[in-house]
């Protein structure tokens, strides 16, 4: 697993420029954090050497000066919204936020509800919060909102949302997700800051897209494969170049909001303390890349997933909430093909060599790859982690990890009892076998013991994998792909 990404560098430069920007404005900045505090997986993923919590790491540097509000949209409250990864509704995911900030000493000053119009379900999440000695505020829909600036920076717009009482330095504004008014609520307490006479300032917080490195650098493309859902586009910021005469990528959304924004601070403040979207924001990243060819190496593969994920969520639902155009575009821009998936291409092959057989391959940290079949005790996948594990212990290929005589009684519990019609063994069953034998048998404590090696690891499957097996390689950190096809021609879902 080759790095490219200088981790401890980051969290050393992030919180010392976000300390600069502090002092910039009189010791008071809102700052709008965008994308993901915990579990950055794709920021993981596209800059080897980027720790998943590093947003969140960074902030515990500056703990001291920090304090967390939680904005949540009232309209994503009433209608239920729930976040895809987690599987909750995003006022539960605020409860989460705050758990998770308070656990590791981090100050949760207040949730806002912006959006706000009386929906029942806020009013009752409200008292709620209540309940639990959280302050809340509420924001309100503004008419006219983003365009009418004259009106939404006045006493009738801004002026009418509750102002948020804050305690610290540095006011980090976060949310459960995309579109829960973040910006809105920064530039709101900008607004009443000014009018009590507090000299404060803004900036945004977002890892990618990386505003220092090329527009068309693969890192920048695989967050637009990223958002493919999203319609994001990379594109040079203007306003930049024509204030300062340098290149810097930004995207659509920030720039085509920037002269409103900037319409904005000129009428809150009687000037903007920016000329651009790159000024706004605070992102180190791009000057903490010091192997640009893993870099570019990683999110190659980042972007041949997103592609083979979007092709998969289409067989599974008939339809994919991806662009698939768009990432068959972005796979041209970064001069790539599924060819270039080493693991498809030897899963591929090792399926043809057992006459259309389902298989499987785990590329392993050192780069070998390493190959299952399916057979009548195991699936490709099961078959494909057993062979990578004994690889890493050193196992001979011939050694039985788990004796066959301990895996039928549990073909036996699938087939006779629990109704299954398959009875070979998913990822899940295999493992806990494996966990049995390993009670008396050092042989399968050994390569049980090699699991955790896994981390980071790509692999492919010749055929969709069924729930199970697909939450056992994400549990274990794999990093999986299939074909967009079912193990029988013709099927229309996953046969358990």
């Amino acid at each position: 697993m080759r790095k490219g990404f200088d981790n401890d560098k980051y969290l050393k430069m992030q919180s010392e420029h976000i300390r600069e920007r502090i002092a910039q404005f009189g010791n008071k900045l809102y700052l709008e954090f965008g994308g993901k505090l915990f579990d950055d997986f794709h920021a993981s993923r596209v800059l080897p050497g980027f720790e998943p919590d590093s947003k969140l790491q960074m902030l515990l540097q500056l703990k001291d000066q920090a304090e967390i509000v939680v904005v949540i949209s009232a309209e994503d409250i009433e209608e239920n919204k729930v976040r895809g990864d987690y599987g909750i509704t995003y006022d539960m995911d605020v409860l989460r936020l705050i758990d998770e900030f308070q656990s590791i000493g981090l100050f949760v000053g207040s949730v806002c509800l912006t959006k706000f119009s009386g929906q029942p379900s806020a009013e009752l999440f409200m008292k709620r919060l209540e309940s639990m000695g959280i302050k809340s505020y509420k924001h309100y829909k503004i008419p006219g909102y983003p365009s009418d600036v004259k009106f939404i920076v006045s006493d009738d717009g801004y002026g009418k949302n509750d102002y948020i009482e804050t305690e610290r330095p540095l006011v980090v504004i976060t949310a459960p997700g995309p579109g829960s008014g973040k910006m809105a609520t920064c530039l709101s307490q900008l607004y009443h800051e000014h009018k009590k006479g507090v000299k404060a300032g803004y900036a945004k917080f977002e890892t990618f897209p990386i505003w220092n490195i090329p527009l068309k650098h693969p890192v920048n493309l695989a967050y637009e494969a990223a958002t493919a859902d999203l319609n994001d586009v990379n594109m040079i910021d203007p306003f930049h170049l024509e204030a300062y005469g340098v290149t810097t990528v930004n995207y659509n959304r920030d720039i085509e909001i920037f002269p409103v924004v900037n319409a904005m601070f000129e009428l809150i403040a009687g000037e903007s303390p920016y000329k651009s979207p790159t000024d706004m924001g605070v992102n180190m990243a791009g000057n903490c890349i010091f192997d640009d060819d893993a870099c570019c190496e990683a999110s190659k593969q980042e972007i041949i997933r997103r592609y083979f994920k979007s092709l998969c969520e289409k067989k599974r639902k008939g339809a994919t909430k991806d662009d698939i155009y768009k990432l068959e575009l972005l796979m041209k821009q970064a001069e790539i093909t599924v060819e270039d998936r080493k693991v498809a291409v030897e899963a591929l092959k090792r399926e043809a060599q057992t006459n259309g057989k389902p298989a499987a391959a785990i590329e392993l940290p050192d780069g070998t790859v390493v190959t299952g079949r399916t057979s009548e005790l195991l699936g490709a996948a099961s078959s494909a982690l057993l062979n990578a594990i004994k690889v890493l212990a050193g196992i001979d290929d011939e050694i039985k990890l788990i004796a066959p005589e301990a895996i039928e009684p549990i073909q036996t519990l699938k087939t006779n009892y629990l109704g299954s019609s398959n009875p070979r063994l998913h990822t899940d069953e295999i493992l806990t076998a494996l966990s049995s034998t390993a009670a008396h048998s050092d042989i399968a404590k050994i390569a049980l013991e090699q699991l955790p090696k896994l981390k980071g690891c790509d692999a492919h499957s010749t055929v969709l994998l069924s729930p199970v097996d697909e939450q056992i390689f994400k549990k274990l950190g794999i990093q999986l792909t299939c074909e967009p096809k079912y193990e029988e021609d013709g099927r229309m879902y996953h046969k358990h």
